[in-house]
């Protein structure tokens, strides 16, 4: 992959690209905020606004804060640490994200009992490993608006239980230095007096609990979506580790194409909104890697996997991909 770049004289960060897209996205958001709160719009119109706020929230997360969390987003540290930082923007602390993203889940993916994006109990079953529940028959069905809830209880509830409990599901998280305690505590009340007491205090407690939910529903659900297409698909797997000891029999890389899925590739618009996400496999094998260059690279790996003949999971439309994904939950719902 080295080499590719080299040929190309290319950066693997990110470019002018990424960055217009960026400064876009910040800008959306903000300016619907401030229209939103301060400047009152008509009901049918601060409907659309808290969907669109919603959905640039979404796409801050996957373009910006992603690439920043994995060191993608610029050559620069304090560029990429900034790019990290935009999750508080969504309310969500960026150093748990980190511990939880890019330790556990890119290293112990689809691992059972390791991997938290699948843990989800009682209320999903994920794999054959997790106890089926008599609900679970119907998870397909009312799963969807779990996924709404994501960002809200993300807000609330997930981030706190991580810090208070100093665990990331079952896996102790590391020992965080004042400053981190301080960066924790300071994040998480601004975004209560920036996104819930002043637009509170401006618009009064109903208007802002409806558009609070309109907007946090939507970023739940998309981010759950994007999230789950990735992982979560009747082609991918879900190897147990051998022992007590977490270790798994394949190698890394292979584990990653193995528990991973690409899909709509070829949808640039799609490619552009998820920044990249849907070059899921690309992402796990080279997280340092810019998600800008993904569809490239994505070449390289695919005819890779050919030769050593490892099976490259990619679904050619979103929706195909969210079919499979609703078929293992029945699947998974039914199955002993």
């Amino acid at each position: 992959m080295n080499e590719y770049f080299e040929n190309k004289k290319k950066s693997a960060t990110g470019n002018f690209g990424l960055y217009f897209k960026a400064a876009l996205f910040m800008l959306s958001y903000v300016g619907l905020y401030v229209h939103l709160v301060f400047f009152t719009p008509p009901v049918w119109l601060a409907v659309i606004e808290c969907f669109m706020l919603g959905g640039s929230a979404a796409a801050i997360g996957f373009n910006i804060m992603h690439d920043g969390g994995h060191g993608s987003f610029s050559k620069s540290k304090t560029w990429n640490k900034l790019a990290a930082v935009s999750a508080n923007f969504m309310g969500v602390s960026h150093i748990m994200w980190a511990m939880k993203h890019n330790i556990i889940h890119h290293t112990y993916t689809n691992i059972d009992g390791v991997d938290d994006d699948i843990e989800i109990r009682p209320y999903l079953r994920m794999c054959e490993t997790q106890e089926r529940r008599k609900i679970h028959r119907f998870q397909h069905i009312y799963v969807w608006v779990l996924y709404c809830l994501l960002h809200i209880m993300w807000i609330f509830l997930f981030d706190y239980k991580k810090y208070f409990t100093k665990k990331i599901g079952t896996v102790p998280i590391k020992k965080m230095s004042t400053q981190e305690h301080i960066a924790f505590w300071t994040a998480k009340i601004l975004y209560t007096l920036i996104f819930i007491a002043v637009p509170i205090y401006m618009l009064g407690f109903w208007k802002f609990t409806i558009g609070f939910l309109i907007a946090t529903t939507f970023t739940g659900l998309v981010i759950s979506v994007v999230f789950q297409l990735a992982h979560t698909v009747e082609e991918t797997e879900f190897p147990m580790p051998v022992g007590d000891t977490n270790r798994i029999e394949n190698e890394w890389a292979i584990h990653q194409v193995q528990t991973t899925a690409n899909f709509a590739t070829k949808n640039k618009l799609i490619s552009w909104l998820v920044g990249g996400l849907n070059f899921q496999i690309e992402h796990h094998l080279f997280p340092k890697i810019s998600h800008v260059h993904y569809p490239a690279i994505s070449k390289i790996i695919r005819e890779t996997c050919n030769d050593f003949n490892i099976k490259y999971i990619e679904f050619p439309k979103m929706r195909t991909a969210i079919a499979s994904h609703a078929s293992l939950l029945r699947k998974m719902g039914r199955m002993a």
